[in-house]
């Protein structure tokens, strides 16, 4: 009975680590991960969209920065339009990433992530 477990929790993590290779090389290929100087750069001319929740977001976001928290997505996506380049950000990464998923899609193309998140983010911020 022990093998057995063994064997079951092997195929457990094994199924996980290739579920999580496959979601890294599918975000590859939709979404450009720039440094902060990158994003700088461009994000003043695209749509800026914080995808944390609204509490994370009042509590500190990058200046000129619209919330569409990914939880609302499905709801609130043609809020963005598929003919500009959008800037993503969230708290680390991670959420950029399914969401540059959800809008290509959905016909974005040019789609850019901030490598680190908001937690890396040094530049100027607005707090409610």
């Amino acid at each position: 009975m022990a093998v057995t477990t063994l064997y079951f929790i092997a195929a457990i993590l094994f199924a996980l680590i290739v579920y999580m290779l496959v979601t890294v090389l599918r975000t590859r290929g939709a979404v450009a991960t720039l440094t902060q100087e990158e994003f700088i750069a461009g994000y003043r001319k695209a749509q800026l969209i914080d995808v944390r929740e609204p509490k994370d977001f009042d509590a500190g976001h990058i200046l000129g920065a619209r919330n569409i928290p990914l939880t609302q997505f499905r709801q609130r996506y043609k809020e963005i339009r598929a003919d500009k380049p959008v800037y993503l950000y969230d708290q680390n990464g991670s959420r950029s990433g399914r969401a540059a998923l959800f809008l290509k899609k959905r016909g974005c193309t040019q789609l850019f992530m901030l490598k680190g998140g908001f937690r890396q983010w040094t530049g100027k911020i607005k707090t409610k």
